[in-house]
């Protein structure tokens, strides 16, 4: 009886976490595929973000990192230290920002979501970069996966004539989740 208490809770907790990622939008506007194929671009361009992280006194955190390019529904993979300031910060609260930035087009994406830390060996061997043996010299306890899982997008593009408002400058936004 107790096993089947302990698969039933699991069954429950893989259900609930599955169906975080369930309630994506499936379609967007012509307008919107616009600003997610110009925000793919910048992402691209611009190769390392920051992460900002809340600390236990609410202060915004922000690092450099090198994050995979998104995935299916904007999701977003970074490596990172399990040791790091900003595991323990997303432990304690798992709202983030990731903010991409291209000097030259005078462009930036960011996307406001939560970040939750997975440490699966299967997903880590293929979510390795080559050249990280140096900063993770033990896969297994030097290494730890952050999946990011936006909800809204934040777009300015210059020189894509995204301009944001003009009066607040408010930026081109697009709800990613329902």
């Amino acid at each position: 009886m107790r096993v089947l208490s302990i698969v039933l809770f699991l069954s429950l907790i893989i259900s609930c976490t599955n169906n975080k990622e369930k309630h994506f939008r499936n379609s967007f506007t012509k307008g919107e595929k616009e600003i997610l194929q110009v925000a793919d671009s910048i992402i691209q361009s611009a190769y390392y973000a920051t992460l900002i992280t809340l600390d236990k006194n609410g202060q915004p955190r922000a690092r450099i990192v090198e994050p995979f390019f998104p995935e299916k529904n904007h999701i977003i993979w970074i490596g990172t230290n399990p040791k790091s300031r900003k595991v323990r910060q997303l432990k304690n609260n798992s709202k983030a920002t990731l903010h991409y930035f291209d000097k030259n087009k005078l462009a930036y994406v960011s996307l406001m979501g939560n970040a939750f830390l997975v440490n699966n060996d299967s997903i880590k061997k293929v979510k390795f970069k080559n050249g990280w043996d140096k900063f993770y010299p033990n896969k297994k306890t030097d290494f730890l996966l952050i999946k990011f899982v936006p909800k809204t997008l934040e777009l300015i593009s210059i020189s894509d004539g995204f301009t944001g408002d003009k009066t607040t400058w408010k930026p081109h936004q697009i709800q990613l989740q329902n």
